[in-house]
């Protein structure tokens, strides 16, 4: 069944695309809802699941976090900063098949991967710095 592309998966995907910084659901919500106070948190997390399954932006798993969106549905590799729980994009090829080297006893059909580094970003590392490791 082919699904019409409606306003609001619009708004939707623009506001994705536009905050392109790795957006938790609620802060999609928010953005979209600051230009258009009548749409429903609802509506903006079901458009946001259609986008992501259509393939026109990229839901991140983090473990711990809620979900983030991302405008670059292709796969790619991420780091989350510790202090902040920012998500940021890393500069690395994304290793296709690799999951094929895993030696699985039981019985997985694997379908891909997802990487997620961990480290300080450079305003939490400068504020750390500046306050010497106190906040």
């Amino acid at each position: 069944m082919e699904r019409r592309n409606t306003i609001q998966r619009s708004l939707v995907l623009e506001s994705v695309n536009r905050l392109k910084s790795h957006a938790t659901a609620d802060e999609v919500y928010e953005d979209v809802a600051n230009r258009y106070p009548s749409i429903s948190r609802a509506t903006v997390y079901r458009n946001l699941d259609v986008l992501a399954k259509q393939g026109e932006i990229r839901r991140i798993e983090v473990p711990g976090s809620p979900d983030r969106f991302d405008h670059i549905a292709s796969r790619h590799v991420h780091v989350k900063c510790d202090s902040c729980g920012r998500l940021y994009d890393v500069d690395m090829d994304y290793v296709s098949g690799l999951e094929k080297g895993i030696r699985d006893q039981r019985g997985f059909d694997f379908a891909g991967y997802d990487i997620i580094f961990h480290g300080t970003c450079p305003e939490c590392k400068k504020k750390n710095d500046d306050t010497g490791g106190k906040e």
